[in-house]
């Protein structure tokens, strides 16, 4: 039985602990959390003082307070991980056996994820600990990856331009349909077929558009329809991104 303790309770948090609630060979058996949290069996704690024991802590914190967090925890080489995509292993005090547990997904608080097919990035400081990580990695998960800091620091900003750049495109969608009075639900469609084809095809082989095509004319037009808008700059820079993408594609 490998017994987890859960420092920290927002998005990460509480989907790893959904996650692993009823699997076999693993249990929460403590939460750590500033604040109660309601409507869970979990025994819970406000006092880092009180921690119980645990074969692996996991610390799910904002990146910026990992390193002080973990300076704070009142006990001596333990395995202590990090759920963090763009933070170093050694950002975690070393006071303790250091690792990092990275599940590879966006969370929100009320949206549920199949944990299955979530990759988990695993990394330690030594062979018996990252072995404890895969194993734990794999209760829950069907993609469990050994990645280095380094790996996992450059995958991280991979990541913010899939997920996080890209809703906000479609924030800027949403906008300009809302300012011209037609339904955000006209572009879902387009939405899921963009996704659908990186299933298949490389992301230069789906590429389309009049930036792939150089259609200056619908450019052009475009750029004047945005005149005055934010977002004309935005979309100036991602075609000019588009161009010489095709232009290094082909030589």
């Amino acid at each position: 039985m490998i017994s987890i303790l859960l420092l920290g309770y927002g998005n990460v948090g509480q989907h790893l602990h959904r996650a692993m609630q009823g699997v076999t060979g693993v249990t929460v058996q403590q939460i750590y959390n500033r604040s109660f949290v309601e409507n869970i069996e979990t025994p819970q704690t406000q006092k880092l003082s009180d921690i119980t024991e645990a074969d692996v802590y996991i610390i799910a914190v904002p990146d910026d307070v990992i390193g002080d967090f973990s300076a704070k925890l009142p006990f001596r080489n333990k395995l202590v991980v990090h759920t963090s995509g763009g933070a170093h292993m050694e950002v975690l005090s070393n006071a303790n056996r250091r690792g990092v547990f990275y599940p590879l997904q966006t969370f929100s608080k009320n949206t549920e994820v199949n944990f299955s097919t979530i990759p988990i990035c695993v990394e330690a400081e030594n062979k018996d600990d990252l072995k404890l990580l895969k194993k734990l990695g794999s209760s829950i998960s069907k993609n469990v990856t050994e990645i280095s800091s380094e790996e996992r620091e450059q995958l991280h900003v991979a990541a913010v331009f899939i997920n996080n750049f890209t809703n906000h495109l479609y924030h800027i969608a949403e906008t300009i349909s809302a300012k011209n009075k037609m339904e955000f639900d006209l572009l879902k469609p387009l939405i899921a077929e963009t996704a659908k084809k990186i299933e298949t095809l490389s992301p230069s082989q789906a590429q389309t558009g009049p930036a792939k095509r150089n259609d200056t004319k619908t450019i052009e037009k475009h750029l004047k329809l945005l005149e005055g808008s934010v977002y004309r700059e935005l979309y100036e820079k991602l075609t000019e991104s588009i161009k010489k993408s095709e232009s290094f594609d082909t030589t």
